[in-house]
């Protein structure tokens, strides 16, 4: 059931234009009913029933039938009415550009007041714009309406349906690239990729020495205890080590001294390395490993079982993606 709202409607800036809509909504409704039954009326057998089952209804409607045109005609002057006083307040408001951009915009208007043929039906885009634009001002709610949902239900279900198929009729089309050994990938990686490795090992140098600046400096000291606790902990582990205690004097001493200076190795050695991460020296190291992932196009070319397993898992992964497509998402939302 459409519902309006009145309080909305008494806010809108455009009151009177939003009741002429629901007027003139009402007499397309009203006209496309009697355009529907006077259609089927044109039936003889639709005819010759009425005579039958209403035998007062033929006398007072066949003057209507055989006239219809005359009773189009006074609707079709009131929408044409509607409509040149609506071009003349854009004109006035300036609502477009240019003074004859109304009718060549509400094309359907003029289109749906030919009172010829399946001209008439047209009018229904109209019905279906003002139903929008009371829509688009809150004035009605057209997705509370079951037959929105039934329709929009469906439509969805017919879109996903579809969009299923051309995904997976891709996919597949990818797949068999790649079986048959595309020059795709190589053209992408030798022509897109590696022209672009020095730019790829500049933003990768840049994102490393970020997240090595955010991530240990600020935390210096506390991985620098963890580092020599847990250092001192395997140092005490070691068997031969522990046998230093048993030497005289000296013993103890040479002990703690090795196990303080090891301690002290590694942690600078982790220091500088994660120092040389967070500045500007990272960028020859982060240069060798992307030359690494990114060989020269001469290197690629040659068929290793590498590229072999890389194929097989580009296949596996859109298996994968073919099988989360076929999931029909629209069937959860079944009554």
């Amino acid at each position: 059931m459409l519902k309006i709202n009145r309080a909305n409607l008494k806010k809108s800036h455009q009151t009177i234009w939003l009741t002429i809509d629901f007027l003139m909504l009402g007499l397309l409704i009203l006209n496309l009913s009697l355009i529907i039954f006077d259609s089927i009326y044109a039936f003889s057998a639709i005819e010759g029933f009425l005579a039958d089952h209403v035998p007062g209804f033929q006398p007072f409607y066949d003057p209507i039938h055989e006239n219809f045109l005359f009773y189009d005609l006074i609707f079709v002057g009131i929408f044409l009415t509607e409509f040149f006083v609506r071009w003349g307040y854009a004109v006035k408001a300036s609502v477009y550009d240019r003074w004859y951009f109304y009718p060549f915009i509400h094309w359907y208007d003029l289109v749906g007041c030919i009172p010829v043929g399946s001209f008439r039906f047209l009018r229904i885009l109209r019905v279906i714009s003002i139903i929008y634009r009371l829509h688009q001002y809150k004035i009605i709610d057209v997705t509370s309406m079951r037959v929105y949902k039934f329709v929009n239900f469906y439509f969805e279900a017919f879109m996903e349906e579809l969009s299923d198929r051309i995904v997976l009729k891709v996919l597949s089309g990818v797949q068999q690239e790649v079986k048959r050994g595309s020059p795709l990938f190589e053209r992408i990686q030798n022509d897109i990729v590696y022209p672009r490795r020095s730019m790829l090992t500049d933003w990768i140098s840049g994102r490393v020495a970020q997240a090595a600046q955010e991530g240990y400096v600020p935390n210096r000291g506390a991985l620098r205890s963890y580092l020599e606790d847990r250092v001192d902990h395997a140092l005490k582990q070691n068997l031969e080590l522990s046998r230093l205690k048993y030497l005289p004097v000296v013993g103890p001493q040479i002990q703690e001294t090795l196990e303080e200076a090891v301690g002290d190795i590694v942690a600078n050695v982790i220091h500088q390395i994660l120092e040389d991460l967070a500045s500007a020296s990272n960028h020859a190291f982060i240069e060798d490993i992307v030359n690494v992932f990114i060989p020269t196009p001469d290197d690629s070319a040659e068929e290793t079982p590498e590229n072999q397993a890389v194929i097989n898992l580009i296949l596996e992964i859109l298996d994968a993606v073919k099988t989360q497509v076929q999931v029909k998402h629209w069937r959860e939302d079944l009554p």
